[in-house]
């Protein structure tokens, strides 16, 4: 240390100095401003990504709660609809059962209706037909002589035998 105190030159450290005077000057007119200015800008740069990336954070929050929303409103959308569905079916196999039942009544009524006419009809048939008969029994006894009272009894239980009954 001391062999370089010996050697020290204040001319060479005032050449020195001044050269690091200019040196330091052109670099900070020339290098420095640049330097500063590329890292201003790269700061502000990530400064500028990172409020990016929080804004971008906040929309996803905000589309995930606007989609949780939309999920939520289409299930009640789903559930409404098949309500309304149900209510639907109910109400068509309701009215679907009421008119099968007002259709078997008419239907009962006219099958009712139709019995009471064909059994209207066999009885008058029925009746026109022992009418007949009766005639033709009365027509056949008048003819035989009426004086045996044996023969005319006879006569009738053979007619009866005759006459079958539908």
């Amino acid at each position: 240390m001391e062999a370089l105190l010996n050697q020290f030159s204040y001319g060479l450290f005032f050449w020195q100095l001044i050269i690091l005077v200019i040196v330091i000057f052109i670099l900070g007119k020339f290098a420095w401003k640049p330097i500063v200015n590329a890292l201003e800008e790269r700061e502000q740069n990530i400064e500028e990504a990172l409020n990016k990336a929080e804004l971008a954070r906040q929309e996803m929050a905000r589309l995930s709660s606007q989609n949780e929303e939309l999920m939520k409103q289409a299930r009640e959308e789903r559930d409404q609809i098949l309500k309304e569905a149900k209510a639907l079916k109910d109400g068509i196999v309701n009215e679907a059962k009421t008119q099968a039942q007002a259709e078997g009544a008419k239907l009962i009524e006219k099958a009712r209706i139709e019995i009471e006419n064909q059994k209207k009809a066999a009885l008058a048939e029925l009746k026109g037909q022992v009418s007949a008969l009766s005639l033709d029994i009365a027509e056949r006894v008048l003819r035989t002589q009426l004086d045996d009272k044996a023969k005319q009894q006879e006569l009738v239980n053979n007619l009866l035998k005759d006459v079958e009954l539908n």
